[in-house]
């Protein structure tokens, strides 16, 4: 633990001379040994691996032997549409696959590429790659660190460390700090720099401790790459699916096979029925209807600036029922604002719509001083320096007191810059014929070194009872987790020194600042809860900070339901898995935190989504069921170990894409049970003749062109149907559901039972007509033909009409918008006059074995067909809530 040894114990350990540096020699050998400072990732698979995985899959097995089947039996054709399907299904796959392995490649380009360091007694630049531990690393404003150092002498140094740790602002450093504590959080250890940071102010020295896979980000390199993905609960559900379709189509073909056996059928024509029914058993359109459903939702998603990777993390989404969410930049602003100022006796707030503001004669001069006293920049919107300084500055813009202006009538003579000891900062700028100190700090520091104060315009002597009220109103400010930053003047003849300028000052005030909340974010997670929904706040920032946005936002109601890393540490995994549910804000968290908090609320059941920008959450992003980083403030590693990314960063997009994967999952589910339904309609039919020894209803060429009319148009209308606007109006999906809870299964067999008995008795009255019935010998083939084609147009017939019913399990086809789905229409009209085509032209007809109905039968099959339709929507009614 290098945070808790001295330099001088961390200089001996490491075996180098501060002054000197290694020697090229030294740096050489420890380079062969501990090898380049850069990160590892995975060896890359190649495409052809990656199409392979993509096939292991037990409902692809079903298909590839779906399509050996079809081949045997001379359907060339439906091999083909069978073996596209596959195919298309896997290069799907590949492409997300590949887009989704760029985590560790964008970890690896964040490291930087060059660095100043101290070896054989000179200062050198070299690439960080070459980096050892060791090594002496020079460190100034604008340089990113090269590896984690333990910090030999720092002045002034601040870094930003954000992406690693969280915190919206940079952290101060101070190398003669010493942790004795080993579970220091990384965010408060001050007297280390960590890989892939930013130094934004001051100056230091640092030697090298860690480099590559041992930095903190290495660490997280080493998470990332550890990690399997797990499958998604659409996957899951079709997994179990094709695998209990694939056996039910094997016993179901042996099943008949034998019976027909026993019953001294043509074994030839048995073989053949039994494996087109196998064919027709398994809905080999499936995995194209979920793979074009999933498609077209990620399109409609991005025109809602939500851009997914995986097309499973659609349905992931909208099956999500807790979002943990990064504060820095997720659900805040990430930029430091005033929202409060105060000058004696006198507490205003700083609205953030507001642009018009007058100020006093004190107020006025508490934003001169502030600005004057800053380093920072802003012009036009674009901003440089501190994020601290920054907002001052931009205080003054807002009251139309310019740095720019400022600084061409007050020339800074002198300057005693900021020090983390002082925590104050002053400069001596021109005042007319004179000088004025301007001096900014913590308040307390503020008023120790104050002895008048300026009121109403009047210096007057500070009291004590002033600075009891001056105290009052700033602890009231960081109860409201505002950083209070405090600011004083005095009058001068002439220059002065550095030293001299902290003494004898007149406060002016104080102001309050903080990281504010996105505007939209407090209705949209209002909405999500609503909907099922907790929203978590992770962040590495502080307790009160956190607890005060997670109030603000509607997410904690107390800061009871807050927690911070400290005490996660203390807690075993069990008893913060159970503890788990009382907490809605995470508070200075690290990245292992994040994942464990992820994983707690795994434990519990939940379906886990994670939001975040900085390198921190890339292991959390990755261990989720599906992480969502942000497009604009997003780091390349967070976006490449995520599952969507936000392309405007707004956490409303997360709700409409929640919205958006649950009806896409309800899509695909309709889907599923319209095929399952169709499909059992056509065994019942096929077995049940089989069984009872009667003539069988279909031949295998009708079941095939049946499957074909019936699998395709109206399942993939069925799954672009428009989205049910209640869906948020109900609890997330539980995640072990099956496609059939909820009455889908009951639904599923209902339908397919009507469809299969429909079929039956249409075959029945073909061959009444002719003075025949189901158990009778001998029946001549041109009757047999006739009864075929009744039970042929409504098994086609009943299945496009079913399918109205299916795009809603409780309202009504009216309530639902009989032509709100006008794919839906087409694929039925399109179905049946491809029926009518068979059977009307003569070629087709004989092609098919089927016959021309009279007018009458027409009239008795479509009313067949209707059946089920009707059947579904009186269920519906009868069973739907009052």
């Amino acid at each position: 633990m290098w945070f808790s040894k001295s330099q001088d114990e961390v200089l001996r350990e490491l075996n180098v001379d501060l002054s000197v540096g290694l020697s090229s020699e030294e740096a050489k050998l420890r380079l062969e040994k501990y090898g380049q400072n850069k990160l590892k990732g995975k060896p890359k698979k190649s495409i052809f691996s990656l199409f392979l995985e993509q096939l292991q899959d037990m409902l692809i097995y079903v298909l590839l032997g779906a399509t050996a089947i079809t081949i045997a039996i001379g359907e060339y054709a439906d091999a083909i549409i069978i073996l596209l399907v596959v195919i298309l299904n896997a290069v799907i796959g590949v492409v997300q696959e590949y887009k989704a392995e760029k985590a560790i490649e964008a970890l690896q380009k964040m490291t930087t590429p060059k660095c100043l360091v101290r070896r054989d007694g000179e200062v050198k630049e070299i690439t960080s790659e070459e980096l050892v531990p060791g090594d002496i690393v020079i460190i100034d404003a604008g340089r990113y660190i090269p590896a984690d150092l333990r910090l030999i002498d720092s002045a002034n140094l601040q870094i930003e460390e954000s992406a690693l740790t969280g915190e919206s602002v940079p952290v101060n450093k101070n190398a003669n700090d010493i942790y004795e504590d080993p579970k220091t959080p990384i965010g408060d250890r001050s007297n280390m720099a960590f890989m892939s940071t930013l130094a934004t102010y001051g100056r230091g020295e640092g030697v090298v401790v860690s480099t590559a896979m041992e930095t903190e980000i290495g660490k997280i390199a080493k998470i990332l790459d550890e990690d399997d993905d797990e499958m998604t609960p659409l996957q899951k559900r079709l997994d179990e699916l094709g695998r209990t379709l694939g056996f039910l189509a094997i016993g179901v073909c042996a099943l008949i096979f034998v019976i027909a056996l026993f019953q001294k059928r043509d074994l030839f024509e048995m073989f053949l029925t039994a494996i087109s029914l196998a064919v027709a058993a398994i809905p080999e359109g499936l995995a194209a209807i979920v793979a074009i459903v999933l498609a077209l939702g990620v399109t409609r998603m991005s025109k809602i600036n939500a851009i997914v990777k995986k097309l499973p993390a659609v349905e992931t989404l909208g099956s999500v029922n807790i979002i943990c969410s990064d504060k820095t930049g997720t659900l805040t602003q990430n930029k430091m604002t005033v929202v409060k100022y105060y000058t004696f006796n006198n507490l205003k707030d700083l609205p953030a719509n507001e642009t018009n503001f007058s100020a006093n004669e004190d107020e006025t001069q508490l934003i001169k001083s502030f600005v004057l006293c800053s380093d920072a920049t802003y012009e036009n919107g674009q901003s440089t320096g501190d994020p601290t300084e920054v907002a001052l500055v931009v205080m003054g813009d807002r009251f139309k007191i310019t740095k720019k202006e400022l600084n061409g009538k007050h020339k800074r003579a002198g300057e005693n810059p900021f020090d983390s000891d002082r925590k104050l900062m002053s400069t001596l700028n021109v005042e007319g014929s004179k000088y004025r100190v301007h001096t900014k700090g913590a308040i307390d520091n503020i008023l120790n070194i104050s002895t008048k104060a300026l009121v109403d315009g009047k210096i007057v002597p500070l009291t004590e009872d002033m600075k009891a009220k001056y105290l009052e109103v700033a602890e009231e400010m960081s109860n409201n987790a505002l950083r209070v930053l405090g600011v004083a003047f005095k009058d001068v003849d002439s220059i002065i020194e550095p030293e001299e300028m902290e003494k004898d000052l007149t406060v002016i005030g104080f102001v309050g600042m903080i990281d504010p909340p996105r505007i939209e974010v407090k209705d949209s997670i209002r909405e999500a809860k609503q909907a099922g929904i907790t929203p978590v706040m992770i962040t590495g920032d502080h307790r009160n900070t956190a607890a005060a946005i997670a109030k603000e936002l509607g997410i904690a109601e107390s800061l009871d339901q807050c927690i911070t890393g400290a005490e996660i540490d203390k807690l075993t995994d069990e008893e913060f898995s159970e503890k788990i549910n009382n907490y809605r804000v995470f508070a200075r968290v690290s990245p292992e935190h994040k994942v464990k908090i992820v994983r707690a609320f795994k434990a519990k059941g939940n379906i886990v989504s994670m939001t975040g920008d900085g390198v921190n959450d890339a292991p959390s992003l990755k261990y989720a069921d599906i992480g969502v980083a942000m497009g604009i403030t997003g780091t390349d590693v967070s976006k490449g170990a995520s599952d969507m990314i936000l392309t405007d960063d707004n956490f409303t997009t997360i709700v409409h894409a929640i919205e958006e994967g649950r009806n896409i999952y309800a899509n695909i589910k309709k889907a599923v049970v319209f095929l399952l339904s169709c499909n059992l309609g056509e065994i019942i039919s096929i077995f049940a003749s089989i069984l009872f020894y009667w003539p069988v209803p279909l031949l295998p060429t009708q079941i095939l062109w049946m499957n074909l009319i019936t699998d395709s148009l109206p399942a993939i209308s069925l799954g672009v149907d428009p989205g049910d606007k209640d869906v948020m109006k109900k609890k997330p999906r539980d995640p072990k559901q099956s496609f059939f809870a909820e009455g889908a299964g009951t639904r599923a067999i209902i339908g397919g039972c009507l469809i299969g008995a429909l079929t039956l008795l249409a075959f029945y009255f073909g061959l009444s007509e002719h003075g025949y019935s189901l158990g009778s010998k001998n029946i001549p083939e041109d009757v047999l033909t006739y009864a075929r084609t009744m039970a042929f147009v409504v098994i086609a017939a009943s299945q496009l009409f079913y399918s109205l019913s299916m795009r809603n399990f409780t309202k009504s086809i009216f309530k639902v918008g009989l032509f709100s789905n006008m794919y839906l229409i087409g694929a039925i009209i399109v179905g049946l006059l491809l029926q009518f085509v068979v059977i009307t032209v003569p070629f087709l007809a004989s092609a098919f074995s089927v016959h021309n109905l009279s007018i009458r039968d027409w009239t008795i099959v479509i009313a067949f067909s209707l059946i089920p339709l009707i059947v579904n929507e009186i269920i519906k009614a009868l069973t739907r809530p009052a």
